[in-house]
This record gives structure tokens, sequence and C-alpha cells, in this order.
């Protein structure tokens, strides 16, 4: 008889929701986009990614001690590894880290009024986005920016969430 094959573990995902909008957002549904995400990006597991939906001077804080950048946005991403970096001799059991995504709930709750979709689009689209950051995408470039909106739009699609079109990532209201 062939020796069993282990199955490998399904992404680890945690999430944490500031106290004001743990009524409005469920942790259970950012997980269940999340792991959509990396099934899309066939990311298998073991693996790790952090959620945070918090306030809008939580998030601009953050921005300003990390990326120098003292004004509001809607997403943060902060990765652990380069794009594409496998860890040094990892066991098969141990999860690579990708990173976290913040997210700032009043920011998508604006947006999402302002384009007249739900904010469950809206939160949904910022957390794809996120979640391609620490994947490697990026849209400092006019091409890879029109990659990641691509992706964006078809991971969208796959969520089945509607809501139109969606301007790009990263801006306050």
């Amino acid at each position: 008889m062939a020796p069993q094959q282990r199955a490998l573990a399904a992404p680890r995902i945690d999430v944490r929701i500031g106290q004001p909008f743990r009524a409005a957002v469920r942790a259970a549904w950012l997980r269940g986009v999340a792991r959509r995400v990396l099934s899309a990006e066939d990311v298998a597991g073991p693996a790790h990614v952090g959620i945070a939906v918090t306030d809008d001077e939580t998030v601009r804080e953050l921005n300003q001690r990390f990326l120098g950048l003292d004004e509001p946005t809607d997403v943060l991403s902060f990765g652990l590894n380069a794009a594409g970096e496998v860890p040094f001799a990892l066991p098969l059991e141990e999860a690579t880290s990708l990173g976290e995504v913040v997210i700032a709930y009043p920011t998508a709750q604006r947006r999402a009024q302002v384009a007249g979709r739900p904010i469950e689009a809206e939160v949904a689209h910022l957390l794809v986005h996120g979640l391609l950051h620490l994947l490697g995408y990026d849209h400092q470039r006019a091409e890879d920016e029109g990659a990641m909106r691509r992706r964006e739009e078809e991971i969208m699609a796959g969520l089945a969430i509607s809501g139109g079109s969606f301007e790009r990532v990263h801006g306050g209201l």
C-alpha cells in the first residue's frame, strides 16, 4: 500500500474587527472572501493572512508611520515576505505568513455611498485589492495597474457581489 499523503492545511485567516464595526461586518464573511482570493491565486495552505477592519484615524496613523504618508486611505497591505519568496526550510505544517490587510471601514462606507453600491461590495473590493498586493501585484506602473485591475475585476466577478465598476483603490473620502 502506498504511503498516505498528508493533506496541506487550508490557509489560516485571522480577522480583527474594531468594536464599532462588529455589527456591520462578519468575520466569517471576510474569511470567505479571502479564501476565494487565495484560491483564485492558487495559494494553497499552509499560508497565513491577517485582516483588520478599523477606523479612519488608525489607518491614517499606520499610513504615516509605515509609509510616511500623513493622509487617509481606504486600505493598507503589509507584506511579510517579498513577493514570491519562499521561507527557507519551512516545515510542511507551518504556515507562511503573507501579511496583513487593514481596511478603513468608515472610508469604505463613504465610498460605497458615493458610488451607490452596497458596503459589502466596497469592503470585498478593498480586501481583494489588499490581498493582491500581498501576493505581489502592484499598480505603480501603468501596465502593472492594468493587470492588477483586470485581476481584481475577475475575482470580484467570481465572488458574485454586485457593485458595478470599481474606481482605483487608495484614497480617502
